[in-house]
């Protein structure tokens, strides 16, 4: 029978290894998924793997759900490598996208092109702003990183539907819960016509590439990383904990706020109750299936935009709910969980335990016990 054992380090084969056996599980569950809902799992693996990658149009599209993905997937890598557990990632992505909202709002139409730096450093504010409030009250009251963020999405969806619903509805948006249609100057610059890929896929590149510098090619990246995994540590080297916690929170929301400017000054274009799409959440996933590593990211945001647009198509496709895209994340983030077993421990069979098998006592013991 196998049983778990413990290695005697870590293996670093199984850290890589791990992502790819979870997502073949994911596939294989999702394959008896499909089967038990009488549906075809020939077309539901393809309309999620397949599709997504089969015209350059469709390629374009996959990138637009992959960019804020891999932004907010980014910032959190910083804080959870520093052991600062920021889950209001997605109410930092709506503040920011108010925040960039409200800047595109005072466009008109003779703005100069100045407005499009404009709403992302907005979108930026907003979300550091956000995430200040969790480092604030981590720092100052001790309070738990992990439910403050957390109850502060709820907050921010509640602060957009009060402006959506109220101050900055469309007066002519027939009772429609939204803004009006920004003005075309506020659009994100788009990287080629016929296609909604814009700016925002350089600079996620740009982000890849800087945080990778940051966190393993320089002194502060390493500073970073022993105060908050190691804070006895890092005061004895004379590092600042607090610091660390300020710099993760701080970029966290700062890359989180920048999706949320870029989703509403591009493919949406004005502020609606839809914005907090679940990117937040779903880039918590991305972050750790991509190993918090900035190129591990990047191919694990592909993957989860491959789950966003299949779930649409099976929707229109195969007639599957809304949330199969959600079921798709969760098994492969519990796959990723059973699997990362395998970096600690490994698999022995043990050998079965043979029980001695009693003889009866000769005639000439029993004569002599007599």
């Amino acid at each position: 029978m196998p049983q778990l054992e413990v290695r005697p380090q870590p293996s670093s084969f199984w850290s890589y290894a791990s992502p790819l056996l979870a997502l073949l599980i994911t596939v294989l569950i999702g394959v008896a998924l499909f089967v038990a809902l009488g549906k075809d799992p020939v077309k539901g693996l393809q309309v999620f793997f397949w599709e997504p990658i089969k015209s350059p149009y469709a390629i374009g599209e996959l990138l637009v759900k992959a960019t804020p993905l891999l932004i907010i997937a980014l910032g959190l890598a910083v804080c959870f490598r520093s052991n600062v557990w920021n889950i209001g990632a997605e109410g930092q992505f709506v503040m920011g996208a108010i925040a960039a909202g409200g800047i595109a709002l005072l466009a008109e139409k003779t703005t100069g092109p100045w407005i499009v730096p404009a709403i992302l450093l907005a979108g930026i504010a907003g979300g550091m702003a956000w995430a200040g409030l969790t480092a604030l009250l981590r720092d100052r009251f001790n309070a738990n990183e992990i439910l403050v963020s957390l109850m502060l999405v709820y907050v921010a969806d509640m602060v957009l539907n009060f402006l959506v619903f109220g101050p900055w509805k469309d007066p002519n948006g027939y009772n429609f819960p939204q803004t009006k249609t920004f003005e075309a100057v506020t659009q994100i610059p788009r990287l080629m016509q016929g296609s909604r890929v814009n700016i925002g896929i350089v600079l996620a590149l740009l982000g890849v590439a800087g945080l990778w510098l940051f966190l393993f090619r320089t002194y502060a990246g390493f500073r970073h990383e022993v105060s908050g995994l190691a804070p006895a540590a890092a005061r004895y080297a004379g590092f600042s904990s607090r610091r660390a916690l300020w710099l993760a929170l701080l970029t966290s929301g700062a890359a989180a706020g920048l999706a949320g400017a870029l989703e509403v000054a591009g493919p949406i274009g004005q502020l609606t109750p839809y914005v907090p799409a679940g990117y937040g959440f779903a880039a918590i996933i991305v972050a750790f299936v991509g190993r918090l590593h900035p190129v591990g990211v990047v191919f694990s945001a592909i993957l989860m935009s491959m789950f966003y647009i299949g779930g649409e198509l099976a929707q229109s496709r195969l007639g599957l709910p809304k949330s199969i895209t959600g079921v798709f994340q969760g098994l492969l983030l519990f796959s990723l969980l059973a699997c990362d077993t395998l970096i600690a421990y490994r698999l022995r069979l043990a050998k079965p335990i043979t029980m001695p098998v009693a003889t009866p006592p000769s005639s000439e013991v029993l004569k002599g016990a007599e």
